[in-house]
């Protein structure tokens, strides 16, 4: 499969020209020359060109090194890659920190540095291989104490979510579940999940078909959800049943598995591991395991291993 990725960057200028060009002629036909047309132009520009410039400044800064024990202890793909794959995560990560806002709700559970990169790692896992994509739209990232239900309500009786994310809105996350996200590799990442949400919203909802997905790509793409979710229904499957929800929880529950456990994935179901591959362009396996070899005890043929790898279960994420 195919992705396609529009520039943001160059649409936000067109589009800025345009808006410049019509306060410009509003003034120039009350008499005011080109001068309305120069200010605008100006202040438009400089809109547009903030967050890249906050981005540039962001990413000469110089890596903490507390951050890149932290990566290197926790983050897979960090862990994984190459000296050039590592500066690229940094530089993503602290574009990321420079860029975003993260709020606090309640004076109990701050934004620890701690909590600000595993969001921020999250980030740079998914944009890793794609040097074209950005999470440029400036969000607010809340913290609450618990689970929470989709009224935000948090505490005992209040929900199940440890994760939810908007369209338009905030990004929020569980306390716990964010502290242990990145804790063990056991495919239940509420960062990942709330993020690859993000990216499923770049088009105009959230429907499991991500907008920067190659449209070309789409049919392919429906019938390969359907299947795996075939599979998840009948216990076939080592994604979790919340994949089966609908296609944009699905999107997210994949793009766990895909990154905190590659390789069982690319066993047991390579067809869905390689879109991935292909959508990301990133091989998330460690370098010695990035090979084309067959599954392993596959009696039945069935292109899968015949004993399931089980995936405990977690709090259902919006």
């Amino acid at each position: 499969m195919r992705t396609v990725f529009t520039g943001s960057l160059l649409l936000s200028l067109v589009v800025a020209l345009m808006a410049a060009g019509t306060v410009g002629l509003v003034g120039y036909r009350l008499g005011g020359g080109i001068w309305p047309f120069a200010v605008a132009l100006a202040v438009a520009v400089a809109v547009v060109l903030r967050p890249v410039l906050v981005r540039a400044r962001a990413v000469r800064e110089p890596f903490p090194n507390l951050y890149r024990t932290w990566l290197t202890n926790f983050v897979p793909v960090y862990q994984h890659g190459t000296p050039d794959e590592q500066a690229r995560f940094e530089a993503l990560v602290l574009a990321f920190l420079a860029e975003q806002r993260f709020e606090q709700v309640k004076d109990e559970v701050p934004w620890t540095w701690e909590r600000k990169l595993a969001v921020a790692a999250g980030a740079a896992t998914l944009l890793l291989g794609r040097p074209g994509w950005t999470f440029t739209t400036r969000r607010s990232f809340l913290l609450y104490p618990e689970t929470f239900d989709r009224d935000y309500f948090d505490g005992a009786g209040h929900g199940d979510f440890d994760g939810m994310a908007h369209q338009q809105g905030p990004v929020i996350f569980a306390a716990h579940a964010l502290d242990v996200a990145w804790a063990y590799e056991d495919a239940s990442n509420v960062v990942l999940h709330e993020l690859a949400h993000l990216l499923d919203y770049a088009g105009d909802t959230a429907d499991g078909i991500p907008s920067l997905l190659d449209p070309a790509s789409a049919p392919a793409w429906e019938r390969l959800v359907r299947r795996e979710t075939q599979r998840i229904r009948v216990g076939k499957s080592m994604l979790r049943s919340y994949a089966a929800t609908n296609g944009a929880e699905f999107f997210a529950v994949a793009t766990e598995v895909f990154f905190e456990k590659p390789v069982p994935l690319a066993r047991r179901h390579r067809e869905l591991f390689d879109a991935f591959v292909a959508f990301y362009a990133y091989d998330p396996r460690p370098p010695a395991e990035r090979t084309d070899a067959a599954p392993e005890d596959d009696e039945d043929g069935d292109g899968e291993p015949d004993h399931r790898l089980q995936i405990p279960p977690k709090p259902a994420t919006g």
